[in-house]
């Protein structure tokens, strides 16, 4: 049996977020019987810390300090000492422990250390340029820096989710020689459960002011670097006729800046319509759009991007590396200079329906080929077999 311990995700059952829904997938989608999850989980209460089972993984509560910024970290540390007493406690044979994002560099080694006295494997999933986003401040972002060198430095495996993370890796820390793998964050597949009046979504599109197929669209993170800035400021630019809806959670502060450099709340077509986290209406929202914008320029796959290529028709995404591989042939493509994403915007509005229809198959094909949830799931499965010697 092949024992992997997974941290640094806030844990199973998944509410939001990246890592815990890639967690969700890889133990609702798993096939082989020679692999045992081990799952950390944040738990906010001491009285509630303890262990249960989900989708046949061994799920472990790890109390998260309330101690502000660092308390992410401090959580993978106890989670990581967790793993070690329980990997001695019960005399498992190679196991494997997975770390999510760089958030311990400069204490792993240790970790490390003793992991391999008893047998283990270390992997990292080295996230994307978290020490890049503008959300942080000079120190913190200089915190990101050192963290992601000492993951990388004490790895035995890096597995990025994309390939211009793992060429990043290697140009980036040669003197190191990393030792990198390729496996990419999946997507779901299904259409919605929710019908066309299925009174969710017909009360969604009248209290936003929504009509199907008629308004265009951006999911993800109310953050600078994923350019809502541009986007906000490139529709108004446009003379489209259909509507910008923004699903995002948002900061005020942020809120404020924009209105105050793009004047957005004067133009009626923009609409922030809040964050959804009923997934199935989620999924509805973007079958129903008319076509998808993508500003994220930090980062690796992004999870909202290939949710929008698997539901959305029409794709107009930021052109950077990151964006590219993943969709290649299956999008439209915009530059942050000035006036690019207006003309695209033109563009799609005069697309004819063949022309939409073959953009909205090739996205589609993309994702079922490179991207579906099992795929993935099927190349960890090999990935934590053949590493350990065990298939």
């Amino acid at each position: 049996m092949q024992h992997v311990f997974i941290i640094g995700s806030k844990g199973i059952p998944a509410c939001y977020g990246g890592y815990e829904t890639f967690l969700e997938k890889l133990t609702e989608n798993q096939k082989s019987h020679d692999i045992k999850y081990h799952i950390a989980c944040a738990e906010d209460k001491a009285s509630e810390v303890g262990e249960f089972e989900y989708n046949g993984a061994q799920c472990f509560k790890v109390l998260r300090k309330p101690i502000g910024s660092a308390q992410a970290i401090t959580y993978d540390i106890d989670a990581f000492k967790y793993c070690l007493k329980y990997i001695q406690e019960n005399n498992i044979s190679h196991p494997i422990v997975y770390v999510l994002a760089c958030r311990i560099g400069p204490f792993v080694g240790r970790f490390a250390k003793r992991l391999h006295s008893l047998g283990g494997i270390l992997m990292v999933n080295p996230d994307g340029h978290e020490w890049m986003r503008a959300k942080w401040s000079l120190p913190v972002r200089h915190y990101w820096k050192v963290s992601e060198c000492g993951m990388v430095k004490h790895a035995d495996l890096l597995v990025c989710d994309s390939r211009n993370i793992e060429q990043y890796i290697h140009e980036e820390y040669a003197s190191l020689k990393p030792q990198t793998t390729f496996i990419a964050y999946g997507a779901d597949i299904k259409r919605s459960t929710l019908s066309d009046h299925d009174q969710k979504w017909t009360e969604w599109l009248k209290e936003h002011g929504l009509s199907p197929f008629n308004y265009y669209l951006v999911v993800g993170r109310f953050v600078p670097e994923n350019n809502y800035e541009t986007m906000i400021r490139e529709f108004m630019r446009s003379n489209t006729k259909r509507e910008f809806a923004l699903v995002t959670n948002v900061n005020e502060a942020f809120l404020e800046e924009l209105e105050e450099k793009t004047h957005f709340q004067e133009d009626s077509r923009i609409k922030f319509v809040g964050a959804i986290y009923d997934q199935e209406l989620l999924k509805k929202v973007r079958e129903n759009a008319f076509g998808y914008f993508h500003g994220h320029e930090v980062g690796g796959t992004n999870p909202s991007l290939l949710e929008a290529l698997a539901s959305t028709r029409l794709n107009l995404l930021l052109d950077v590396g990151f964006n590219r591989e993943v969709a290649e042939n299956s999008a439209l493509y915009w530059t942050k200079e000035s006036g690019s994403l207006s003309s695209l915007i033109t563009h799609a509005d005069r697309l004819s329906k063949d022309d939409i229809e073959k953009l909205d198959a090739a996205s589609t094909r993309r994702i079922e080929t490179e991207y579906s949830w099992p795929y993935i799931t099927d190349l960890y499965e090999t990935l934590f077999l053949t590493i350990s010697g065990e298939e």
